[in-house]
């Protein structure tokens, strides 16, 4: 049988995942926590269910919820939207990703991703029968390079997936550079997914600039976002798009076939929840938090730290600890140090080797502290 998706085997995830495990190793390479919700956020879920919602909602999501996600954005980034027209709630940020994609992509249509990028973009754009044009962000600053960018646009060009803050490399686009997007896609007709799932994670003084907030962007963009992320629930895959209701129609006629409806009770309860914007307005802080733990410590060792300017996420030059690749020294790390880390080549499709690995710091003060007791040997 044919592969419709050759290039893919094992994510690097799974794959560090299971040896960190296998060795006893921390776990810092896939993103996650290692601690728990809000309680009340899990009783909002046990009262929903109690209370009897638990068959099929609406398929585009609960009016509820729709209807705090358009207060949030609006309240943020200054843009309102359509609860009904232009808000879906999403069984998590990648299938709504996969779902923007095969709803406007068809064959031949050029996607650009800027690379390092996270692992679904790339697959997503295969499966709907488009073309991948791979642009590097610069390496060393991950900024986006608009000479690179501009020059990668044809006629053919469908959309352009922007990630920010951006993993891997927990860089922040700044309002000049969301600006110079604007300009840059203004004289076409080309559509912007930008996947904002760390929208929440952003450190002074930068501050999080969603496409939502320029009115050309949000006319032509796909925003997804991830509850998943913001409040520490990654396992219940809940995320959401907004979107204008011309792009938002499409969307759902292929939403509703590939997942249909996502999960009554949790959206009972974050739309309860989110009444309270106190937990994603106080995350920078929380989050900011473990990454001066997490840095301090690194400080000592020999890996450069680069800036983590949003996310979860800090990347490290690892040229002064090791001659060894970066999967090398991952596979390294794991085994003898017992900490686990992600190499960047594994966000490039060509394995682009920068002597760069990235951490996740979204563990428990007491785990980044064993971590660091390790790393210290470095």
């Amino acid at each position: 049988m044919t592969t419709k998706l050759p290039a893919v085997g094992t994510t690097i995830f799974t794959v560090m995942s299971a040896l960190a495990a296998e060795k006893n190793a921390v776990n810092l390479g896939q993103g996650f926590p290692d601690f728990g919700c809000d309680p009340a956020l899990l009783q909002a879920v046990t009262d929903a269910m109690a209370a009897g919602h638990n068959q099929y909602p609406p398929m585009p999501g609960i009016l509820p919820l729709r209807n705090a996600i358009v207060s949030k954005i609006e309240a943020l980034y200054g843009h309102r939207y359509s609860a009904a027209d232009e808000i879906t709630i999403t069984a998590g940020a990648t299938q709504a990703i996969i779902t923007a994609v095969l709803a406007v992509v068809r064959p031949g249509d050029e996607v650009i991703v800027l690379e390092p990028c996270y692992d679904s973009y790339v697959p997503n754009i295969e499966l709907a029968g488009g073309t991948v044009v791979r642009v590097p962000l610069t390496p060393g600053t991950f900024r986006p390079d608009f000479d690179k960018i501009a020059a990668a646009l044809t006629p053919k060009t469908r959309a352009i997936i922007v990630n920010t803050p951006h993993n891997p490399s927990a860089t922040v686009w700044t309002d000049a550079e969301m600006r110079r997007l604007d300009d840059l896609l203004a004289p076409t007709e080309v559509l912007v997914i930008a996947d904002e799932v760390y929208e929440h994670m952003v450190y002074a003084p930068q501050r999080h600039e969603s496409a939502a907030r320029y009115p050309g962007l949000a006319a032509r963009s796909f925003i997804v976002s991830s509850f998943g992320k913001t409040y520490h629930v990654t396992g219940w895959k809940v995320g959401y798009v907004a979107a204008p209701a011309p792009l938002t129609a499409e969307f759902r006629k292929v939403h509703q076939f590939n997942v249909f409806t996502v999960n009554t009770p949790m959206q009972h309860a974050l739309a309860q929840f989110m009444a309270d914007p106190a937990p994603y307005l106080e995350l920078p802080a929380f989050y900011q938090h473990k990454r001066d733990l997490f840095a301090t410590g690194l400080a000592k060792t020999r890996l450069k730290l680069l800036p983590s300017e949003g996310t979860y996420f800090q990347c490290v030059d690892i040229s002064a600890v090791s001659s060894l690749s970066e999967s090398e020294f991952c596979l390294w790390l794991t085994g003898e140090i017992g900490v686990a880390a992600i190499p960047l080549s594994a966000f490039y499709g060509d394995g682009f080797d920068q002597r760069v690995v990235r951490f996740c710091f979204a563990k428990k003060d007491e785990t980044l502290n064993a971590a660091l007791e390790r790393l210290a040997r470095l």
